[in-house]
């Protein structure tokens, strides 16, 4: 499923994935409703629409549970999907690698692949966080993501500094994705662009 024109509002099927504790639901709701709301770890998935006034355009985004038991069955919703947001808890530099092993998993998968991906640097108003370039180095994202369109962006669930604009640089991605043309993205602009908005 993809973005095609039509009458009424576009939609395209979104995939969100990350380990356990890095924050997907919260950033959801904090997306969804603007509120900070207590999460308890997913057992299953969340389901929320987004839509995008200026570009007229639905998101439908599934978080599906990060615990090791439940990443067995991410493969069982890749069907449709044509996009990924793979979250990653900037806090936890010990499951930096955990992260990495699963996200060269998922895009292995041959559903999945040539399929736009964003990874969602979260909890960068935390002290200590790791930055995107060191998240971006660990997780070797250049080399695993070579043949597909992606970027990485910095992001707060906490604050939902970052989180628009994840979705708004997703649309582009679905957008553009087809064309097959390269698509750079400077991880300097971004953490300037998410610096300025934690001010």
């Amino acid at each position: 499923m993809g973005l095609h024109p039509s009458k009424g509002p576009s939609e395209a099927r979104i995939l969100m994935l990350g380990l356990d504790g890095s924050g997907k639901s919260t950033l959801l709701y904090k997306l969804k409703y603007n509120e900070s709301v207590v999460t308890v770890p997913t057992v299953g998935f969340n389901v929320e629409t987004l839509e995008t006034k200026d570009q007229h355009c639905l998101l439908t985004v599934w978080d599906v549970g990060g615990q090791h038991q439940m990443r067995t069955h991410w493969k069982h919703y890749y069907d449709d999907t044509a996009g990924l947001v793979f979250v990653v808890d900037s806090k936890d530099e010990n499951r930096i690698v955990e992260a990495k092993k699963e996200l060269v998993r998922i895009l292995g998968n041959e559903s999945l692949k040539g399929l736009p991906l964003i990874v969602l640097a979260n909890k960068q108003d935390l002290p200590g966080a790791a930055s995107c370039e060191d998240i971006a180095e660990v997780l070797n994202l250049n080399k695993i993501c070579a043949n597909r369109h992606w970027c990485l962006q910095p992001c707060s669930a906490r604050t939902g500094a970052g989180l628009e604009e994840c979705f708004r640089r997703m649309i582009y991605l679905l957008k553009t994705a087809s064309d097959n043309l390269l698509d750079i993205i400077s991880l300097k602009d971004y953490v300037k662009s998410f610096k300025h908005s934690m001010k």
